[in-house]
Order: C-alpha cells, then structure tokens, then sequence
C-alpha cells in the first residue's frame, strides 16, 4: 500500500493554489489557513458558513464511528473499493476525494485494499469534528474542513471522486476531476433501514423518483444495488445507527421512545451504487 496526503489544494477566498509552509497553507494573494495540530486544515471559510457548527456533531461522529468500527457496512465498504480500484488509471498514483468523508471509513478501507496502487487521498467534510475523528486515526490522507459546494481543490486535478450517503454538488466534481474522470456514488434505496423506519415514522412516504438521467457533464457507466439483512444486537447498536442518520431529527418522540426500548433489531441494508464518468 502506497498512499500520500494529496496537495493540489486551492484557496476557498480566490480559487489560487495553496502552498504549504510548515503550519499553514498560503496562496498568492496572502490568505492564510492554518493546519490544525492533528494534521488537517480547516478551508472553510467563516463567510461561508450557514450556521456556527456546521455538519454532524461530536455525538454524531462518535456513533458513527462506533457503528462502521464494528464492521456492519463492510460489504458497502468493500463493493466502493472494488469499483474505485477499478476506476483508476492503471499507471502512475490515483487522485482519490471522498466528499462528504465523514470520519473517514471509506477512505480508510480502500488504502488498506489497494495493494501496490498508489493513491494520493484527500477527505472533505463540513464537520470538523469528522475531519479531527478521521485525522486522529489516519495520516497518509489529507484531511479538509470545507464544503461540497466549494471544494478547496484546484481544477482537473482529480481521477475520482466518492460521494457516499452524502450530497453531491456534480458542477463542482465536474470542475475538480480530470477529462474522463469518475464519481463513485452511493443512496439509500427504497427498503433501506425500513424495518427501524416503520418503527419510528407513524407512515413511510413512497419512495422518491431517483431517475435515471446522469446529470450534467456526466454519462452513468453502472450501476449496482448492494442489499443485505443486518442484525443489530443490542440497543447500543440501534441507538448508534439511528444517530448517524437524518432519522433522528425527522422521528417522532414516540417513535424514537419505541426504538429505544428495543433490544435488538434486524434491518435491510439496500443502497444503490453508480458510477458516472466526466464527458
């Protein structure tokens, strides 16, 4: 396994290559940003903040930290490598961003699978205590506090781009990826968690018109559904589970009141992969 911090990294004030120093990152123009003792750097600027704390919380990270540590989404993990290995240029070392990169579990399984592929890594997510969780643990990744809608990466400087469970921008992965560049994706399908949703929604709304056009500047190449029963154990588990999801804010009181007195739970895992290419 050969991975490195990747480094084409941009000013999110002007759109100017940072340069690093010893403890900050700098462009032509003097803006500055500092690198955090932990390693990561924080490109989110205050002005383009919506709220104070932006992204999941502590407790939010924590749980899922928690939940991917004990293995339950390993087959996900393991179907985004595959296909991200297969995605990359055969020579010389592959770009790799994981937007929306969370604590970094993704990114994490895929250098441990990548055998002598050289990958140049980097992970961007709005909630620094994702970034700090994920930095503590890997140091071969660069690691970003910024946002989807202004990745601090200069332009076609990307092979390809992750975006799982999360909110893809794709004028902005158009802009970041090489010509013939890739973005790995990955939903939430129809039956996915269903069994905890009929617990804690009094209804389950049908599900929404995915559609099946690839989006501007994109063509689809694949795509692949990935389902599985998953048993959780034990109350702890169901309570992590539901906290690293928009569930816990949509729920009921009495539905998370119902989820709670559970002491074990068996869920379908049931997300869809695609796979776009740059045109």
């Amino acid at each position: 396994m050969t991975t490195m911090p990747f480094d084409a990294l941009a000013c999110p004030l002007d759109g100017c290559p940072l340069t690093p120093s010893e403890k900050t990152w700098q462009c032509e123009n003097g803006h500055s940003f500092d690198v955090a003792r932990q390693g990561y750097v924080h490109l989110l600027p205050v002005q383009k903040k919506r709220t104070l704390d932006p992204g999941d919380s502590k407790e939010m990270v924590a749980a899922r930290q928690r939940f991917l540590s004990a293995g339950f989404y390993t087959k996900i993990a393991e179907a985004v490598s595959d296909w991200a290995l297969q995605s990359l240029p055969s020579e010389g070392a592959g770009s790799v961003l994981d937007a929306g990169s969370g604590e970094g579990y993704y990114l994490r399984h895929l250098a441990n699978v990548a055998g002598n592929t050289e990958l140049a890594m980097i992970g961007v997510d709005i909630s620094k205590w994702a970034v700090l969780a994920a930095a503590k643990q890997d140091k071969q990744t660069r690691w970003v506090v910024g946002s989807n809608a202004n990745l601090p990466v200069l332009p076609e400087s990307l092979d390809l781009v992750l975006c799982l469970f999360g909110f893809p921008v794709y004028s902005e992965f158009a802009r970041v990826l090489k010509p013939g560049g890739q973005v790995i994706q990955v939903d939430a399908g129809a039956d996915h968690l269903r069994e905890l949703r009929e617990i804690i929604y009094p209804e389950l709304k049908p599900p929404g018109d995915t559609g099946s056009a690839a989006p501007e500047g994109f063509r689809q190449l694949d795509s692949t559904v990935v389902r599985f029963p998953l048993d959780l154990p034990d109350q702890a588990s169901i309570a992590d589970l539901l906290a690293m999801t928009p569930h816990l804010y949509r729920a009921t009181p009495e539905g998370l009141e119902k989820a709670g007195a559970l002491e074990s739970l068996e869920v379908t895992v049931d997300v869809v992969l695609k796979r776009l290419e740059k045109v």
